[in-house]
C-alpha cells in the first residue's frame, strides 16, 4: 500500500472512530422497552406492528400530548398512532419526566400490552407493559442493579378466616450468608390491590435493594401481604377496583388486623425475625394506610415507626400510643388532602410528634414510590 492510500485508509478510520465516540454517549442515554423506545430527549417513541389494522391508538398513564407534575390521580390518556409504508403504527410524545410509566396499545377496539416487553403488571383490571425515563436518583433506585435479596412466596392458611393469604417475603442480600435476625416492615398495599402491588407498580424491592447496597437503609425483611378482606388470595384478574369499592364495608371489621399477630407468628417459625423490642414496623397507602393506622393502635408497643402513605384515617385511626414514629407523606392534590391535614392536626393538639413529607401531584404511584423510599431511610435506626 502507497503512503497515499495508506493515508487515505487511516483518514476514513479515525472518521468512523470518532464517529462511534459521538454517537455511543448518546445512545447510552436512551432505552428500549420492547415497543416503546425512549429518546435521548425523554420523549417516547411507541410502535405497534399491524399492517390491516385501521385504528390504533395508544394508551398511556403519561400526558400524551403535554407533560405535568402535577398528576393527582392515575389518568390514563390515549392518543392516535399513524400508520408509516411499512404498516408499522407510531406515535411519540413529548419529553417526559424521570418516571415509571405503564401503557397498552388498543387496536380496533381490543386491548392488548406490548408482546414484546417482558415487564407487564397488573392495573386495575388488565395487564399493562411498563418503561422507564431514567434521569433523577429516585429512577436510578429503579434501574440500577446491586446485589439482589431474594423474595420468597408464601401461602398462609389462616385458622380464623375462610380462604388462604398470598405474602411475598423480601430478604435482604445477605440473608443467606449469616444466622442474625433482621427488623422486619409490613408494607400493605390499597383498595385496588394485592400482595404483587408493592413489587409490580411500587418498585419496593428494587428501592430497598439499591438502598441497601448504598448504606442508606439498615439490612431489612419485609413482609408484603394480600391484605384485602374476605381473604382474597391474589385478586384474580376480575377483581377491579369497582368490586373492591363494593367489599368496602368489611375494610372496617379489621380482617387483616385480626390475623397479624398469627401471621407474624407463622411467618417467624420460617423466617430469622428480629425479636427484639421496636424491631417491628408498618406502612401501607391508601387504605392501606388506615390499616397500618389500626394495627399500631391494636398492638401497642409492637411497632416503634408506622409510615401512613396519603391514608384514608379519621378519628378511629388517632394514635393512643406514643411509641411508634409517625410518618405521613401526602400531595397536595391528593383526593384526601382535607382528611390528611384534619388528623395531623388533630395530633397536634393531642401533643403527638409526627414527621410530615408534603409532595406535589396526588393519589398515584409515582408519590408512593417516593414516599416509601424517603420512610424506609428512617428505619430501625
Amino acid at each position: 500500500m502507497n503512503i497515499k492510500k495508506f493515508s487515505k485508509f487511516t483518514h476514513n478510520i479515525l472518521i468512523l472512530f470518532t464517529l462511534c465516540i459521538l454517537t455511543f454517549p448518546l445512545f447510552g442515554q436512551e432505552g428500549r422497552f420492547g415497543n416503546a423506545w425512549v429518546n435521548a430527549d425523554g420523549s417516547t417513541t411507541f410502535h405497534f406492528e399491524d399492517s390491516t389494522a385501521k385504528n390504533v391508538k395508544i394508551i398511556c398513564d403519561c400526558r400524551l400530548h403535554r407533560e405535568t407534575l402535577e398528576i393527582k390521580k392515575e389518568n390514563y390518556h390515549k392518543a392516535k398512532m399513524q400508520k408509516d409504508s411499512t404498516g408499522v403504527w407510531t406515535y411519540t410524545t413529548p419529553p417526559l419526566a424521570p418516571e415509571v410509566y405503564t401503557y397498552m396499545f388498543e387496536a380496533e377496539g381490543k386491548r392488548s400490552n406490548d408482546p414484546k416487553n417482558p415487564d407487564s403488571i397488573r392495573v386495575r383490571c388488565d395487564r399493562m407493559s411498563t418503561f422507564i425515563v431514567d434521569g433523577t436518583p429516585q429512577t436510578q433506585l429503579y434501574t440500577s442493579k446491586p446485589l439482589k435479596g431474594r423474595v420468597d412466596t408464601v401461602i398462609f392458611d389462616n385458622p380464623l378466616g375462610k380462604k388462604s393469604r398470598g405474602v411475598l417475603v423480601y430478604l435482604p442480600p445477605q440473608y443467606d450468608d449469616n444466622q442474625q435476625s433482621y427488623p422486619v416492615l409490613y408494607l400493605l398495599h390499597g383498595l385496588n390491590g394485592n400482595e404483587y402491588s408493592w413489587t409490580e407498580r411500587g418498585r419496593a424491592i428494587d428501592i430497598i435493594d439499591n438502598l441497601i447496597a448504598q448504606g442508606k437503609a439498615k439490612p431489612m425483611i419485609m413482609v408484603l401481604p394480600d391484605a384485602n378482606p374476605e381473604m382474597l388470595i391474589g385478586q384474580k384478574q376480575d377483581m377491579g377496583l369497582f368490586k373492591n369499592i363494593m367489599l368496602y364495608p368489611s375494610w372496617n371489621d379489621l380482617d387483616f388486623e385480626k390475623c397479624y399477630p398469627i401471621l407474624d407468628s407463622f411467618l417467624c417459625q420460617k423466617y430469622r425475625f428480629s425479636t427484639t423490642l421496636g424491631d417491628r414496623a408498618v406502612a401501607g397507602l391508601s387504605a392501606g394506610g388506615k390499616q397500618s393506622a389500626n394495627l399500631v393502635n391494636m398492638y401497642d408497643s409492637t411497632f416503634s415507626a408506622v409510615g401512613l402513605f396519603s391514608p384514608v384515617v379519621g378519628n378511629k385511626q388517632l394514635p393512643n400510643s406514643k411509641f411508634a414514629k409517625y410518618w405521613i407523606g401526602g400531595g397536595q392534590g391528593d383526593l384526601f388532602h382535607h382528611r390528611i391535614n384534619k388528623f395531623r392536626k388533630r395530633m397536634q393538639r393531642n401533643h403527638i410528634p409526627y414527621t410530615m413529607y408534603n409532595s406535589v401531584g396526588g393519589h398515584t404511584w409515582r408519590n408512593w414510590r417516593v414516599y416509601f423510599t424517603e420512610f424506609s431511610q428512617t428505619l430501625f435506626r
